[in-house]
C-alpha cells in the first residue's frame, strides 16, 4: 500500500464494475494488450520482464463512463495453469486474446474450458498482432475464435482485430469492454466478505498487508476479520484498491488490506479473509461437477487429483456417486475427498487438474463445504444433492436441515451450508429451540415470509424429536463430558458405533454445551464440556494476572502443567481461546485479553 497522502474516499456503491480475467496461449499479446488499454504494465516480477512471460496474475483499471473494469492478466504458459486458476476464480467475463498469425493454441482450449466450467458466460474476442496477417488469414482466425467461444458456452460479439503497434482495434476493443459492464447486472451481495489470499507483504506504516479478489460481501476499515483455515482474527486498519485509499470495498474489486493484529508469518497465500466463525475447515465437499469436455476418456470414481479454488490447492479425490465414470462434458454431483481440510463458502467455483499429465479435467460449483462421507447410489443423497445444485435459499435450507434430522442446528451451522444470511444473524442460538425467533431473522434476510410458512411443519417435527434427545442420549452424553473436566474421551470413545448418541453430539455442539477445540498442526479435534473450557480461563487469569504483553505472556507448556494436562489437550484448548479472542499469540507466548476493554471477562465465550 502507498503511505502518502491519498485523499480517503468513501465507497459509492452506484459505481458499475466488473472483473475480467485476460486469456490466452503465452505471447499471444495479453500483457501488451493490457498495457495499450490502461497504461499499467502488469508483469511486476524481474522474472516476468526478463522472460517476457507472465508467471502470475497481474492487475490493471481500465475506467469507462460505465465504471471502471479490473482486468486481470492471467498467465498463458502451461507451466502457469495454477496460477492462471487462482486469478481466474473470481472472474465474471473475459477477454480472450489469440494472435492473429498463429491462432487457436492448446492454452487458448485450456483456458475457454476453465471459464466454462466454472460458470463464465460473456466476453469480448479480440485478434492481436493483427498488423503482421493478412486480411484473409484475419478473416479466418476470427471465424475460428468465434467458434471457439461458441463451443465453451461464451457469449460475444464480433472479434476484433487489433494491433497494439498501430493502435488499430484498440478504441473498439475499449468499447466492446465498456458495452460488456453497461450490460452487467449487480453482482450477487451475500452480506459476507470472502478474500482468497495471493499476496502477503509488510509496508512501513501499515504493517501487514494481503492482497486478493474481494468476493460475496463488502469489507470496511474496523470489520474483524478471521484468516481461514487457522482460526487466528485480526482488524481491517486500512483499504486500497488500485492505490487509492478507501473506507469500503466493494464485492468484485482487486483489494489490498491492511491488517492489525496479526504477524506476516501468521498469513499466507492459500488462506483466505471472512466474518469469524463463517468458514469452517472439512476434509470432505459436496460438489455439483462436469468434466472438461475435451478429455479424451471419461473421468474415473477415485481419481486422485489436485483441487483448486479461490488460491487454495490441495490433494483430493473424486467420489462419485452415482455412476462409476463421468463422460466428458457430463455434469453429476459428487464428493472430493481432501487430504486435508479446507475453508470454502458454499457455491465457489472450483477446477480439477491432474499432476500426469498436467491437464484440467473437471470443474463446477461448491455445494455443502462441511460434509461428510455419503452412500452411493443412494436415491435421497442424489435428490438433495440435486435440490442443492437447481434451488434457491428455501431448497437449500429445507435439504439441510432434512439431513442434519432431529439434532436440528444452530444458525451458524445453516450458514456454512448455504451462506444467506449477514453476520448480524449469526447466533449460538439452535433451530430446535426458537423457530418462531428465527421465522422474522429468515424474513428480513434470506427468503420472504411466505415461502418460510411451507418449511413450519418441518421445523416442528425437528422441534419434537429434538426434546427427546434433550431428555435422554444428550443428557448422558452431557454428564460424560462434564464429569471429563479438561481429560474428555475422544469422540470415537465416547460416541462408538450409535447413531443416537452421534445425533446427541451433534445437537450438544450446536446448542455450545459440547465446545468442539481444533490441533491444526494435528489435525485434530477434542471436545470440551463449556464449564470445563470456563474453568480453564478463571484458572489461567489466576495463575497469569500479568500476562498483558508478550513479554509477561504465558508459554503453551506453562498453561498445560497449570491446568494438569496434556499438550494433546491443551494445545486445542489455546487454539480455541485464542479464536474466541480470550488469548492471543505473541511469538511463542499468550497474552491474556479478554478483560481489555472490548472483550468478555472468564465466563464469555
Amino acid at each position: 500500500m502507498d503511505g502518502g497522502t491519498v485523499e480517503m474516499i468513501r465507497s459509492v456503491a452506484a459505481l458499475k464494475t466488473l472483473l475480467v480475467g485476460v486469456i490466452g496461449h503465452v505471447d499471444h499479446g495479453k500483457t501488451a494488450l493490457v498495457r495499450a488499454l490502461t497504461g499499467v504494465e502488469t508483469d511486476r516480477l524481474k522474472e516476468e520482464r526478463a522472460r517476457g512471460v507472465s508467471i502470475v496474475p497481474g492487475f490493471a483499471l481500465l475506467t469507462s463512463a460505465e465504471g471502471e473494469i479490473d482486468l486481470v492478466d492471467l498467465p498463458g504458459h502451461e507451466r502457469f495453469v495454477r496460477a492462471m486458476i487462482s486469478g481466474a476464480t473470481g472472474m465474471r467475463a473475459v477477454l480472450l486474446a489469440v494472435d492473429a498469425h498463429e491462432g487457436i493454441k492448446p492454452q487458448t482450449v485450456e483456458h475457454l474450458e476453465i471459464a466454462s466450467l466454472i460458470g463464465v458466460r460473456r466476453g469480448v474476442l479480440a485478434l492481436t498482432k493483427a498488423d503482421l496477417a493478412s486480411p484473409e488469414t484475419v478473416a479466418a482466425r476470427a471465424a475460428e475464435i468465434a467458434a471457439a467461444a461458441v463451443r465453451a458456452g461464451i457469449e460475444a460479439g464480433p472479434v476484433i482485430a487489433t494491433s497494439t503497434v498501430t493502435g488499430d482495434g484498440l478504441p473498439e476493443l475499449a468499447a466492446a469492454l465498456s458495452a460488456l459492464l453497461a450490460e452487467t447486472e449487480p453482482g450477487r451481495d451475500d452480506g459476507f466478505p470472502y478474500l482468497p489470499v495471493d499476496r502477503v507483504f509488510s509496508r512501513p506504516g501499515f504493517g501487514t498487508v494481503v492482497t486478493g479478489t474481494l468476493r460475496r460481501g463488502p469489507l470496511a476499515i474496523g470489520d474483524t476479520v478471521e484468516i481461514a483455515p487457522g482460526g487466528r482474527t485480526a482488524t481491517v486498519r486500512g483499504l486500497q484498491i488500485h492505490g487509492r485509499a478507501v473506507e469500503r470495498a466493494e464485492p468484485g474489486r482487486r483489494t489490498a488490506v491492511a491488517l492489525r493484529g496479526i504477524d506476516l508469518d501468521e498469513i499466507a497465500r492459500g488462506q483466505a479473509l471472512s466474518l469469524p466463525g463463517l468458514l469452517a475447515p472439512s476434509p470432505w465437499l459436496d460438489v455439483a461437477i462436469t468434466a472438461a469436455a475435451n478429455l479424451p476418456n471419461s473421468l474415473a470414481g477415485g481419481t486422485a487429483c489436485r483441487l483448486l479454488f479461490g488460491t487454495t490447492e490441495v490433494e483430493a479425490r473424486l467420489r462419485l456417486l452415482d455412476r462409476d465414470a463421468l463422460e466428458p462434458g457430463a455434469s453429476t454431483q459428487a464428493q472430493l475427498h481432501l487430504a486435508e481440510p479446507v475453508a470454502v463458502p458454499a457455491r465457489e467455483p472450483f477446477v480439477l487438474r491432474l499432476d500426469s499429465p498436467s491437464v484440467t479435467v473437471a470443474g463446477g460449483r461448491v455445494l455443502d463445504p462441511v460434509s461428510r462421507r455419503r452412500r452411493r447410489r443412494d436415491p435421497r443423497v442424489m435428490a438433495d444433492l440435486a435440490a442443492l445444485t437447481a434451488g434457491g435459499p428455501a431448497e437449500a435450507i429445507t435439504v439441510r436441515l432434512g439431513q442434519l434430522g432431529a439434532a436440528g442446528a444452530p444458525l451458524i451451522d445453516l450458514a456454512l451450508g448455504t451462506l444467506l444470511i449477514t453476520s448480524t444473524a449469526f447466533s449460538n442460538y439452535a433451530l430446535y429451540k426458537n423457530y418462531r425467533g428465527l421465522e422474522s431473522i429468515y424474513a428480513d434476510r434470506v427468503i420472504p415470509l411466505s415461502q418460510f410458512g411451507a418449511m413450519r411443519d418441518a421445523f416442528d417435527g425437528i422441534l419434537s424429536a429434538a426434546r427427546g434427545f434433550e431428555s435422554e442420549a444428550a443428557r448422558r452424553l452431557e454428564q460424560v463430558f462434564r464429569r471429563a473436566g479438561l481429560n474428555p474421551p475422544d469422540e470415537a470413545e465416547a460416541i462408538g458405533r450409535d447413531v443416537r448418541r452421534r445425533e446427541a453430539l451433534t445437537y450438544l455442539v450446536g446448542a455450545g454445551t459440547v465446545i468442539r477445540a481444533v490441533d491444526r498442526v494435528q489435525r485434530r479435534a477434542v471436545l470440551f464440556h463449556r464449564e470445563a473450557v470456563a474453568s480453564a480461563k478463571t484458572r489461567l487469569i489466576d495463575a497469569f494476572p500479568t500476562a498483558r504483553t508478550a513479554e509477561t505472556g504465558f508459554l503453551a507448556r506453562e498453561a498445560g502443567a497449570t491446568l494438569g494436562i496434556s499438550r494433546k489437550f491443551s494445545i486445542p484448548l489455546l487454539e480455541h481461546l485464542d479464536a474466541t479472542g480470550f488469548t492471543r499469540r505473541a511469538g511463542d507466548r499468550r497474552v491474556i485479553v479478554a478483560l481489555e476493554p472490548g472483550h468478555g471477562g472468564p465466563e464469555a465465550g
